[in-house]
């Protein structure tokens, strides 16, 4: 009470945020975010409540958001980020008595506007050492002219990330990039995680090219990224024995399924896959019906990823997963711009949806002639009617 008082009363709270429930309500929020704004009123706050469908917003004043703010960390919600000019306060509320842990300003003041321009994760003009580094800001924060879709995708995954951070556990987080590549998106997420919520955490980047995890494993030394690695490693036999988030980006064709596979197994609480290049299916589907799409080549592909993407996503929710499939770039910027994003249920489907569930893939899958790898790969943790009979 005192820090939330002292925040609002001085007029230093830029920001809050609520998340993880104490209850699984499916009426409820999953998480809670606070911004000052401006009004012809005068200075208020607005209050957005994420729902899994909705989102919806209301306006208090300071003393109703210093109210409101108390009773929900104290009862509804078992932490909350309150930012501040001065610094940031994490406040652990799970326990017998709450833990608030200082930590570094994460953001500059929130401009107060209510119709102000949208406020980035990673806001122009405040320096991230991986994007410095690898050059898609200056020293001071300023975003290059030439890296600015960069810049725009880093953000957009990390906003796509934040909505689903509710779903991840207390305590150090597990994570692991199956193929990380050059990493941009990984070192966004260790950001993410750490700099702005201040978890601590274990990531570790597998990818297969000697050159570029040394690449890598060197500028997260330079930036002193503790608790991010990167080594050489295989999807399907690199030594991991549990994660509770597992990002898969562009990892080609059937290797996204084998990583889709590892997630599942390791008990990941989240699952982050961005597919490439889906070849798998492009000589199995059959269907008379669609002969006029599938005799040529360029539709023919086309529709082969799109069925690969939604086989994979219905297989992630007959493993107990809530998944969605979002668009993560705009198309004029990457051709590879869909995000399938899971989270483990917090109670298993009912076994009559479950069952629903399985008809309704096995109906997809033998009505276009295909076996998708994941199926075969998942095989025995799926439940009973997937697998053809």
């Amino acid at each position: 009470m005192e820090l939330v008082t002292r925040l609002i009363g001085d007029e230093v709270l830029t920001g809050a945020t609520l998340s993880k429930p104490r209850r699984v309500d499916p009426s409820g929020p999953t998480k809670v975010t606070i911004d000052p704004v401006d009004v012809r009123a005068g200075a208020r706050y607005r209050w957005r409540h994420h729902h899994a469908t909705r989102t919806v917003d209301e306006t208090l004043t300071a003393e109703e958001t210093a109210g409101r703010l108390v009773h929900l960390l104290g009862g509804a919600f078992r932490q909350g980020l309150l930012r501040s000019s001065e610094a940031d306060f994490q406040v652990l509320a799970g326990g017998k008595a709450p833990r608030i842990l200082r930590l570094p300003p994460s953001r500059t003041t929130a401009t107060r506007s209510h119709d102000r321009r949208k406020e980035r994760l990673l806001p122009e003009g405040v320096p991230v050492p991986f994007l410095v580094e690898l050059g898609v800001m200056t020293a001071d924060g300023a975003v290059r002219a030439q890296r600015q879709d960069k810049y725009r995708q880093v953000n957009r995954f990390l906003e796509l990330v934040e909505d689903v951070l509710p779903a991840l556990p207390s305590g150090t987080l597990r994570v692991v990039d199956f193929g990380s590549g050059r990493s941009y998106l990984t070192f966004a997420v260790h950001y993410l995680l750490t700099a702005i919520h201040g978890r601590e955490v274990e990531i570790v980047g597998l990818d297969l090219k000697e050159g570029v995890v040394d690449e890598c494993e060197a500028l997260a030394r330079r930036i002193g990224a503790t608790g991010l690695r990167f080594e050489l490693g295989d999807i399907a036999s690199a030594p991991v024995e549990a994660a509770d988030l597992v990002v898969s980006l562009h990892a080609c064709d059937t290797a996204t399924d084998m990583a889709l596979d590892r997630a599942v197994r390791l008990g990941a609480s989240v699952i982050l896959a961005v597919p490439c290049c889906q070849h798998e299916l492009l000589g199995q589907l059959a269907d008379e019906r669609l002969e006029p799409l599938l005799r040529h080549g360029v539709l023919r592909e086309r529709l082969a990823a799109d069925v690969t993407d939604a086989a994979r996503a219905r297989l992630l929710a007959l493993c107990g997963f809530d998944v969605q499939v979002v668009e993560l770039f705009p198309l004029e910027h990457s051709p590879k711009n869909v995000l399938l994003r899971a989270s483990r249920l917090a109670r298993a489907r009912p076994r009559k949806d479950t069952a629903q569930l399985a008809a309704s893939y096995r109906t997809f899958a033998d009505g276009l002639g295909i076996e998708p790898m994941l199926e075969r790969l998942l095989a025995d943790v799926l439940p009973e009617g997937v697998s053809p009979t």
